[in-house]
């Protein structure tokens, strides 16, 4: 059979114009990939992929012809468990290697506002107070990072050069470990990775298996009065155990990015929580010109009739 010369694709998002905000823009491609709204397609079973964002849970339901459907994020788990997307569609996701620097530098910001008491020193200075603070050498704080994939990776390297003590809880040992960080796999990894740490990042994928990891059981691994930094998934937080460890004292605070609900409701009681820091999903994002290289050139791999290379294992989550 004779190989088509285009592909079409769709975009769907419910949350966002992709086409502007990425500048899917194909028509210098020499048109062998094409990118229509839902509203632009005439006949739904000439899409082959989809491009999404939050997608509605009936959003693939209209396109009987789908083999892919791309993440613009480095998250999943939404088209994963969306309805309406059959189980042998190819998952691709965005692996923009600028996502993680700037996911490393949030966490690296986080970690010195908690351990250099910069929200002590904001009110100090409200108040005209000249109170310098005691501080620690870097290397007395152990620092858990939950996952190693990319994110991960990045925010190990970033937090070992500043010459913290780090901690690894990863799937499986990493074929080149960072030297000077250490790494815990298997069942008790995050038990191993966690006790006695005065910080927790979580940068885990979301997974049956995660889904609320970060339990009450975990955070009592910590040390007393440790931070959490949550980066992951809304869905890793269990929330009541996240709360009793807030008031007994075994968590100081949280840094807080993402959430079960999302934009977080006006009425949630995190928002006047002064223990936490809230930020709006934003510890890192993709950047528009990768993000559109990859989904032209993860496209031209289907229609060559190949597996694209950012296709995600569904067993796995990631």
């Amino acid at each position: 059979m004779e190989q088509a010369e285009t592909i079409d694709g769709v975009l769907l998002s419910s949350t966002m114009d992709l086409k502007s905000f990425y500048g899917l823009d194909f028509k210098g491609s020499g048109r062998q990939v094409r990118l229509l709204d839902p509203e632009e397609v005439s006949d739904p079973a000439t899409i082959r992929f989809a491009v999404c964002w939050l997608p509605d849970d009936d959003a693939f339901a209209r396109y009987p012809n789908l083999e892919m459907a791309m993440s613009v994020g480095a998250g999943v788990d939404a088209l994963i468990a969306n309805p309406s997307l059959a189980g042998e569609t190819l998952i691709c996701r965005v692996r923009d290697p600028h996502q993680a620097d700037l996911m490393a530098g949030y966490a690296a910001h986080e970690v010195l506002h908690f351990l250099r008491s910069f929200t002590q020193m904001k009110d100090q200075q409200n108040a005209r107070v000249w109170n310098p603070l005691p501080m620690s050498p870097p290397k007395k704080t152990r620092i858990a990072v939950l996952g190693n994939g990319t994110m991960g990776a990045a925010i190990a390297r970033a937090l070992g050069a500043m010459g913290f003590s780090v901690a690894v809880a990863c799937r499986s040992e990493p074929a080149e470990p960072l030297a000077g960080i250490s790494y815990h796999s298997g069942s008790g990894a995050l038990d191993l990775a966690c006790r006695d740490s005065r910080i927790a990042i979580n940068v885990l994928p979301l997974t049956n298996e995660t889904e609320n990891i970060l339990n009450g059981r975990l955070f009592n691994q910590l040390a007393p009065g440790a931070w959490l930094i949550q980066i992951g998934r809304g869905e890793h937080l269990h929330e009541a155990d996240f709360a009793a460890a807030l008031d007994s004292g075994q968590l100081a605070g949280a840094s807080l990015d993402v959430f079960r609900e999302e934009p977080l409701p006006e009425s949630h009681p995190f928002w006047e929580d002064a223990r936490l820091r809230i930020t709006p999903h934003i510890a890192s994002d993709s950047t528009p010109s990768v993000v559109a290289e990859q989904i032209h050139a993860s496209a031209v791999e289907l229609l060559q009739g190949r597996r694209p290379r950012l296709a995600i294992d569904r067993h796995q989550g990631y």
